[in-house]
């Protein structure tokens, strides 16, 4: 029986302005039906209070505590740790940072920079991280979708300063089980009764499998035919989050 619903948010609630077909009936119709409903997004291009506003705005319900980001977990684990990082970031949400010391960093944090991935700020990080500075990435999404367009994501970048500089970087976002074991502790769910949606084969689906959580990929979003033999392991497909809600409340019946 399904207990928790971790959602997805851009491709799986909304794309954009654009709110996936009966995406807000069925959140509403989730956390109705007892489903102990939490949204999470590596999305780093917006603050934690600018995605609240965007969903509300969408008529989504959303809570304070119900919503995890994963540059909420970056700034937590660089503040744990005392680190004066470098960050590799979008505009949008370098203020998010902005009490951090950042002179002489010690530490490479890298989100969606957009147009900052250019050379002199990646040569930066791959020099700071061959002295040893450990690197710190908010997701490892290979690509993303904005509009009609698929669009490069942080993993990309993350790997390349890996490959150059033999570095392994810690991944605080989806993927990462930490994220998920975090967002799982705020639930009074277990984790094999706690379902993770999302339009991302790897870094939703996948890394909800391997942090010993149940799993669905919807066909919205960035999802592109044949994702779903892309990896092993046992995992819903459905048309959309429509889908998703519906198979979880049916496991409670």
């Amino acid at each position: 029986m399904i207990g928790s619903l971790l959602l997805d948010l851009s491709g799986v609630l909304y794309d954009g302005d654009s709110i996936i077909p009966g995406a807000v009936q069925a959140v509403d119709r989730a956390q109705r039906g007892g489903l102990e409903v939490r949204f999470i997004t590596n999305t780093s291009r917006k603050t934690r209070e600018k995605l609240l506003q965007h969903l509300r705005m969408l008529d989504f319900v959303v809570e304070q505590d119900q919503l995890f980001t994963a540059v909420d977990a970056a700034r937590q684990w660089l503040r744990q740790r005392n680190l004066r990082p470098f960050c590799l970031v979008h505009e949008a949400i370098a203020g998010e940072f902005a009490d951090f010391e950042q002179r002489e960093p010690n530490a490479v944090l890298i989100a969606d920079a957009a147009d900052g991935f250019n050379y002199r700020n990646l040569n930066y990080a791959f020099q700071l991280c061959i002295e040893g500075a450990p690197l710190v990435g908010v997701g490892y999404n290979r690509y993303f979708r904005s509009g009609d367009k698929l669009l490069l994501d942080a993993g990309a970048f993350i790997r390349a300063i890996e490959f150059a500089a033999a570095a392994e970087a810690t991944i605080v976002g989806k993927p990462g089980a930490e994220f998920f074991e975090q967002v799982v502790a705020s639930t009074t769910t277990p984790p094999g009764r706690t379902l993770m949606v999302g339009d991302d084969v790897f870094g939703d689906v996948e890394g909800a499998l391997q942090a010993d959580l149940q799993a669905c990929l919807v066909r919205t979003g960035k999802y592109r035919t044949g994702d779903e033999e892309k990896i092993s392991g046992n995992f819903d497909t459905v048309d959309s989050i429509v889908e998703a809600v519906e198979l979880a409340l049916a496991s409670r019946a």
